[in-house]
């Protein structure tokens, strides 16, 4: 029998949704409002609302750092706030201490990460276990000396060929395997998860009857809520057990779980936050790649442990074909939007992508998503949406499949010290959450097992850990450097400084690399210069490396008007055979405005193609309806060909997009009735059907279209304002209220429509939401006294009319 379960520590992400997209999701966190940075030898407290300390590592003390706009390089003082009994630091540390440095040196540009570092030498041989701090206490500053146990030095290419990476894993799993054999241990199911596959993956005999029995509880598993969320690890877990013990009396819950996921699936290949629809239609807001990444993965190894069948092979490969788009395009991002490029990793989905693809056997996106995690270190890692659990968790197996140098380069950089930092003197990980002042949401969770794992990454015991060779090539240590390079420069505090500071050679070299962030970085710089470097720009835009070119018209795009001359090099990269690289001209035709109009007709006649055998999800027609109808059109369409201009419009209404077909939209009101006429069943169409993805978005195209209806009086636009309410989904205030409005324009007209108003009014106040609802009843009541009332004759039309 399964055993059904709801676990309140998860992260409630659902109410930050709107804004995950518009800003670094770090930032998004409850953080409180900037303040002053306390100087605590001067008697100031840490400031009221500022929760978030610190793990110090192995000296079992925790201890509080200002930070601000997600980096702590502010501050210069760790306050004490906490000494384990026992541990190292038990009584040579106490709360209220304050540490001013390390080494005999006063912090000098970043405390948490001079600590980490001090953590690392201290248990190096060279450091013979020696913590030395420079401690402030009742007004009196000293040195003392924390006795840490000597584990090693990080080698090169840690983890692999590593002592101390092999004995952290060793004093981890011992003492992880002590907390799962207590009666008490309670765990978030995808910690429960980690933590049973983290001993798993050591290889050792001794925990195996620890792991059968998380397995057999992984096997009866189901939950009301976050199903997405969970099933994907709970899958994990069984599948990498089920092939590493060969145990298959856990294959009738492994195949339960894994045809649930599968099934679950949106008609485009994504997961919400809930399974999806019976019209294959996502619920809530939409699609989200931060469960639906690990349930593809789950899918995968699920199938590999034997569990067929076509659900599992179409759910396997639909999702493959999503995130096939974003390979050398940015992060794979939130839900179904734009490639992220603000960042190298976006809540550790380019890890997840890359451990994805090379177990399909996919070099091309093992290599591509790889290459972008080792990138991704410092600020940059240090954040994610609604905290950073998931991009420390996918951060070394994403790493690890360029190889060796690779996770040695990025140890180096970032992980040792973070790691050092983070783990407890147990042995034990608890979650430390990006620098801001208050918590994440994922407040103490029990991260052991997810550390754990990438410890593990060299035994290669699970295809998590690297079981299955990479596809992706292996770098020098060169290589790995100069990947580490290109993710250095930013923060979300000082964004554009590093790249201002470079010549404009400089920043057109980087133009050209490999990396999408560098390039828009690069881009964004040029943009702030005073000279607007078109010519150098216009040569590049003939180089045979894309990856040049797609600079280019990034910068182009940045450049806006200034970079009127480019446009007839533009229009003729519009007929170029690689998909992204005309998206990225049209994108640049249309920030470049007015002077860029006479592409529009060729714009328009790729925008009426619609999808193709290359292109099976129309994204080349998405990203031009947003230059197109969401920027070049949207003010004006004089001198637009209007028969070349409904077929584009027809064949937007159809994308799968709802965002998309929300620019369409946008121009309805620019039509008059004679031209909007023959668009009228596409029109009509496109608000009777949702859009099968963007579903955040997927309610504008549908109000646009009611609204024209009502404009031009035709009759079916007012049981549709009923329809097309849905007043039990996502986004049902502001959508019901524009629905009344619209409806409301048709006066007396709408009197047939008074008995679906009064049940309206009926369901709305039995609404579980009702008390948030109570304005959208109010003007449900005033709108039917306002029809019952109303006089006069309305003459409508119909769509039926010829």
């Amino acid at each position: 029998m399964a055993v059904r379960t709801h676990f309140r520590s998860f992260p409630r992400v659902a109410v930050l949704a709107l804004a995950a997209f518009l800003v670094l999701p770090g930032a998004l966190v409850g953080a409180p409002k900037k303040m002053a940075v306390p100087d605590f030898i001067q008697g100031d407290a840490i400031p009221a609302g500022a929760t978030h300390d610190w793990t110090l590592g192995a000296t079992g003390a925790r201890g509080w750092m200002y930070s601000d706009r997600l980096v702590t390089t502010d501050a210069r003082q760790i306050y004490v706030t906490k000494v384990e009994k026992g541990s190292p630091a038990d009584g040579i540390l106490g709360v209220g201490d304050v540490i001013l440095g390390d080494g005999g040196k006063p912090f000098s540009y970043d405390p948490r990460t001079e600590m980490g570092k001090a953590l690392t030498t201290a248990e190096s041989e060279a450091g013979g276990g020696n913590l030395s701090l420079i401690r402030w206490r009742a007004g009196k500053t000293e040195t003392v000396v924390v006795k840490l146990p000597v584990l090693g030095t990080y080698s090169a290419t840690a983890p692999h060929d590593c002592p101390k990476s092999k004995r952290i894993l060793e004093q981890g799993c011992k003492a992880l395997a002590e907390r799962i054999a207590a009666p008490s241990y309670r765990q978030n199911p995808i910690t429960r998860c980690l933590n049973a596959l983290a001993l798993l993956a050591s290889g050792s005999r001794e925990y195996l009857s620890l792991v059968r029995k998380e397995a057999k509880w992984a096997a009866a598993f189901s939950a009301d809520s976050f199903q997405t969320w969970y099933y994907g690890y709970v899958i994990m877990l069984l599948s990498e057990y089920v092939m590493a013990t060969g145990d298959e009396s856990v294959m009738p819950g492994l195949r339960r779980l894994a045809l649930e996921a599968a099934n679950g699936q949106s008609i485009v290949g994504s997961w919400g936050h809930k399974f999806a629809g019976p019209d294959g239609r996502l619920l809530g807001y939409g699609m989200m790649n931060a469960p639906g990444l690990p349930l593809t993965t789950s899918l995968i190894l699920a199938r590999e442990a034997g569990v067929k069948g076509a659900a599992v092979a179409r759910a396997i490969e639909r999702s493959a074909r999503l995130l096939r788009f974003y390979i050398g395009k940015g992060a794979v991002p939130y839900g179904d939007h734009h490639p992220w490029t603000q960042t190298h990793e976006d809540n550790g989905k380019c890890g997840m992508a890359s451990v994805l693809f090379n177990l399909l056997g996919e070099a091309k996106g093992a290599e591509f998503f790889s290459r972008m995690s080792v990138a991704s270190h410092g600020a940059e890692r240090d954040t994610g949406h609604t905290g950073n659990f998931f991009n420390i968790l996918w951060s070394l197996p994403g790493v690890a499949q360029s190889g060796p140098h690779a996770t040695g380069a990025w140890m180096q950089e970032f992980g040792a010290w973070y790691f050092d930092l983070a783990r407890r003197w147990d042995g034990t990980f608890v979650h430390q959450g990006p620098p801001q002042m208050g918590g994440d949401k994922y407040g103490n969770w029990d991260c052991t097992g997810a550390y754990l794992l990438a410890y593990a990454m060299p035994l290669k015991r699970l295809y998590l850990t690297g079981k299955r060779k990479s596809s992706a090539p292996q770098l020098d240590a060169a290589a790995a450097q100069a990947l580490i390079l290109d993710g250095r420069g930013w923060s979300n505090k000082d964004r554009n400084s590093f790249y201002d500071q470079l010549s404009e050679e400089q920043l057109l070299e980087r133009l050209a690399s490999w990396s999408p962030i560098v390039r828009k970085r690069a881009a964004m710089a040029l943009a702030r210069r005073k000279e607007a470097p078109v010519p150098p720009l216009l040569q590049m835009l003939e180089s045979p490396r894309l990856e040049s070119r797609y600079g280019v018209c990034e910068a182009l795009a940045m450049l806006k008007g200034a970079a009127a001359p480019a446009v007839p090099a533009l229009r003729k990269t519009l007929r170029h055979d690689d998909l992204w690289l005309r998206v990225k001209a049209a994108e640049a035709l249309a920030r470049i405005g007015d002077p860029a109009m006479s592409a529009v007709p060729e714009l328009l006649e790729r925008l009426a193609k619609g999808p193709s055998e290359d292109d099976p999800r129309g994204m080349e027609q998405r990203y031009l309806c947003f230059a197109v109808f969401g920027q070049m059109l949207k003010r004006s369409l004089d001198g637009v060909d209007r028969e070349l201009l409904c077929k584009a419009v027809a064949a937007g209404l159809q994308n799968q997009d709802g965002r998309a077909r929300g620019t369409v939209g946008g121009i309805y009101q620019q039509l008059r009735y004679e031209e909007i006429k023959p668009l009228l069943p596409a029109i009509h169409q496109a608000i009777v059907t949702p859009a099968p993805s963007g579903i955040m978005f997927a309610s504008g195209v549908r109000l646009a279209g009611i609204d024209l209806l009502a404009r031009h009086r035709i009759r079916e636009g007012m049981p549709l304002c009923i329809q097309i309410m849905d007043i039990s989904k996502w986004g049902k205030k502001s959508r019901i209220t524009q629905c009344l409005k619209t409806l409301g324009t048709y006066g007396a007209a709408a009197k047939p429509i008074l008995p679906q108003l009064r049940q309206l009014e009926k369901d709305l106040l039995a609404h579980s939401e009702a008390r948030m609802l109570k304005p959208v009843i109010e003007k449900t009541q005033a709108l039917i006294k306002k029809i019952e009332n109303a006089t006069g004759t309305v003459e409508l039309r119909s769509l039926g009319d010829s």
